[in-house]
């Protein structure tokens, strides 16, 4: 019986506002943003960024749910929603697209039904890999 309640119970990370985290945050399950990730985000199911929330990374993710700041690529293979207050500084790869208005893109947006191609064009790579390399 334990099990099936797991199976119910919807799994969500939250970083909290005034919480701010260095890194890249991966996960099966959603994620909710209401501090700053410094880093990428990538979710199997929902990216929330709540309208204090702030990534300075690349997102990856089945759905997302924008009302906060996004610097850097937002991949989503099936519906992106950008609030009335959500920024985004970089380009957009989407399925299905809502913008309220008042929402922000300062970037390109591609958007179609074969979003699988979408999703697995390489990122461009960052600062730090193009000195690496």
């Amino acid at each position: 019986m334990n099990e099936s309640m797991n199976n119910q119970t919807p799994m969500v990370n939250i970083i909290s506002e005034g919480t701010k985290l260095k890194g890249n945050i991966n996960s099966q399950n959603d994620i909710r943003v209401a501090g700053t990730i410094d880093g990428e985000a990538h979710s199997k199911g929902k990216l929330i960024v709540t309208s204090n929330g702030k990534i300075k990374g690349n997102v990856n993710s089945t759905d997302a749910d924008i009302a906060g700041k996004v610097e850097g690529e937002v991949r989503v293979t099936n519906k992106l929603i950008l609030r009335e207050n959500a920024v985004i500084d970089g380009n957009i790869y989407t399925k299905s697209l809502v913008v309220e208005e008042g929402g922000e893109i300062n970037g390109s947006c591609r958007m179609g039904t074969d979003v699988k191609k979408i999703s697995d064009v390489p990122a461009p790579k960052t600062a730090e890999e193009k000195e690496k390399a």
